[in-house]
């Protein structure tokens, strides 16, 4: 209302300026004696400025009115937009830091279990080596074992072999039967002490 009410002023100055109303009469000695002269030019001159008054705010005033509420309604829109866009964005970069955080915490989780993962797989094969060196140990024991027992009855037929020999030697001498019985008796105590 406010920019119609100075529209309509600025107009009636133009108007006035222009000289379409005589605004004010000076007296010039013609015998007039008021300012204002009021003849029927003036009431003219009053409709044609209410009719171009009314031309102009039907053709200007109400066009311009329009495109200013359009370009209004325009930049609205664009703000709205704009914000919408902004809120979109900030909903983006929302999902986009917990979707980090998500992958962070994955990457977390999967090197834990990776972490785990290799130290079971240390311990496991720590214990498989030390079951292996258990096993070898204990092959290497009882290979240990068979080959003193070997040496043994090695041994022991060594020694049947030296009495059958010395026996031998003895009863190709001629023994005695006393004598006989002395060296198989030695023979069997000696037999009796390496064991």
């Amino acid at each position: 209302m406010r920019l119609g009410l100075a529209f309509a002023r600025s107009w009636a100055i133009a108007c006035v300026l222009a000289g379409l109303v005589p605004a004010v009469a000076f007296a010039s000695g013609g015998g007039e004696s008021g300012l204002i002269s009021l003849d029927k030019s003036l009431i003219i001159q009053a409709v044609n400025f209410l009719i171009l008054l009314v031309l102009l705010t039907k053709l200007l005033y109400k066009p311009l009115l329009a495109k200013m509420d359009e370009r209004t309604q325009a930049i609205q829109k664009s703000l709205d937009e704009a914000q919408a866009a902004r809120a979109d964005a900030r909903k983006e970069r929302d999902e986009f830091a917990a979707k980090i955080q998500a992958a962070h915490a994955e990457a977390q989780g999967i090197r834990a279990t990776a972490l785990k993962d290799a130290a079971d797989e240390q311990r496991r094969l720590v214990d498989a080596a030390r079951a292996e060196a258990a096993r070898l140990v204990a092959s290497a024991r009882q290979e240990m074992d068979q080959d003193v027992r070997r040496a043994r009855q090695e041994l022991r037929q060594e020694v049947a072999d030296l009495a059958i020999a010395v026996s031998e030697r003895l009863i190709k001498k001629s023994l005695n039967d006393a004598d006989h019985r002395r060296v198989v008796d030695d023979a069997i105590a000696r037999m009796g002490q390496k064991n």
